[in-house]
């Protein structure tokens, strides 16, 4: 089992920044992608960024060049630096995570609401 626990959500204003951080636990050395999905109100969960153990990542086109995803390995953390944030951005935010050998992400947190003012 892995445990996933966000963290860094909030109400920011237009333009401004968030950076959101994900600590991974317990039988971590299984784990192969991680990623965020997001979920407005309203609206289907959609992918936001990913990341492979290797360091490979992929953007939703609605991000891409805003957010930054990062993962430090060795603390079993995954981070999406969110800047220009925009009131279309607000939603809850959640980690997933892929154990190796699974299809699609099969361990997700609890969520972190970021709420972006106009």
């Amino acid at each position: 089992q892995v445990r996933l626990v966000e963290s860094g959500g909030g109400l920011v204003q237009g333009g401004g920044s968030l950076r959101l951080s994900c600590a991974a636990s317990g039988s971590i050395f299984s784990i192969n992608a991680m990623g965020w999905y997001r979920q407005a109100p309203g609206k289907q969960r959609e992918l936001v960024a990913t990341i492979t153990s290797v360091g490979t990542t992929n953007y939703a086109d609605s991000v891409r060049g805003r957010f930054t995803i990062s993962r430090e390995n060795r603390r079993n953390a995954v981070h999406l630096q969110m800047n220009n944030l925009q009131p279309e951005d607000t939603a809850i935010y959640y980690c997933a995570a892929q154990q190796v050998g699974a299809n699609g992400y099969n361990y997700w947190g609890q969520g972190t609401q970021v709420t972006v003012a106009s």
